[in-house]
């Protein structure tokens, strides 16, 4: 892919936007290659919930292996909750966990204020039939990776993203390693939190960009990545939802912007977001220091980030 030289006016207006608001640190690679940074790259922060996403690519090799079967319902995984699950929320599938599509509004651990208010009432919608983002879903799905792989969800992404991706930061050594699990007596599923560098999750970007190949090697099965970001569900003003991805619905994604056809993301709380742009091969980290209290940048704050970064791009 031949570069295109980005506006340096342009950039220095990108550079204004992220230093009026909490951005900490904002990175751009075009086809492959860093053309933009702003902050420290090589500091980890909490990702929130890009460790969805994270899960979905991770779970390719077990559904194509055939350890992990989409149609496979909770009951017949042996899936459960606190109280009990009903016959009828125990017919939810791995698939409709995946598109955030079960009907189960148990309780949940790690949700934000915003999920929980947008959480539909217990027994309210069937399986398959409604969407809503539910972190029940998200987090049972981290039980049946487990329960499926033999491994934990950290020690999968060492060994199947991280290490042949050649991260450079991510590591679980220490008494504080980058991922974990993190336990809840609202529900009996875990959480599996990560911390990531912004150059390390580009690459956890770029990796999708490039149909789930690395450097010519094939990381993720065949087809797979494609498959995490098809539009499953209408997402309204967010766009659209696919095997817990984001995707731009008619360049609706963020507020202030119109997003390129195709584009889709990883999403964290506070304003973690690893954006790809196949339309014009962009990868986009942008992370808030999330652990001081108060920090954040609205998706407000972001749809403007992401026009003046395409601004940028056709300027140059």
């Amino acid at each position: 892919m031949k570069q295109k030289a980005w506006s340096a006016e342009k950039t220095d207006t990108l550079r204004q936007i992220a230093g009026s608001q909490d951005t900490d640190c904002l990175m751009i690679v075009e086809g492959g290659r860093t053309v933009f940074t702003y902050g420290d790259v090589t500091r980890k922060y909490l990702c929130h919930s890009i460790r969805k996403s994270i899960l979905a690519a991770l779970m390719g090799m077990e559904v194509r292996s055939g350890k992990i079967d989409l149609g496979a319902t909770l009951a017949d995984l042996g899936i459960d909750d606190h109280e009990g699950l009903t016959k009828v929320e125990r017919a939810a599938t791995v698939y409709d966990l995946l598109t955030a599509r079960s009907g189960v509004y148990h309780q949940a651990g790690y949700e934000t204020e915003w999920m929980r208010m947008i959480k539909e009432p217990r027994h309210s919608h069937a399986p398959g039939t409604f969407w809503c983002y539910n972190n029940w879903d998200f987090n049972t799905l981290g039980t049946i990776f487990v329960q499926a792989s033999g491994q934990s969800v950290a020690q999968a992404f060492v060994e199947r993203i991280a290490e042949p991706l050649c991260m450079e930061d991510f590591s679980l050594a220490g008494p504080t390693p980058d991922a974990w699990t993190e336990s809840f007596e609202s529900s009996l599923h875990d959480a599996y939190p990560f911390r990531l560098s912004s150059r390390d999750l580009a690459r956890f970007g770029q990796l999708f960009l490039d149909g789930g190949t690395f450097q010519g090697k094939q990381i993720l099965p065949q087809g797979w990545a494609a498959e995490n970001v098809m539009p499953y569900s209408h997402a309204g003003p967010s766009g659209a939802y696919g095997y817990m991805w984001w995707l731009e619905r008619d360049g609706v994604m963020f507020p202030s912007v119109r997003m390129p056809t195709g584009s889709y993301g990883a999403f964290g709380a506070g304003g973690h977001y690893c954006m790809v742009v196949p339309q014009h091969q962009l990868v986009v980290i942008h992370r808030v220091d999330t652990d001081t209290p108060g920090k954040n940048v609205s998706k407000h704050g972001f749809g403007r980030i992401m026009a003046a970064v395409l601004a940028a791009r056709a300027a140059g």
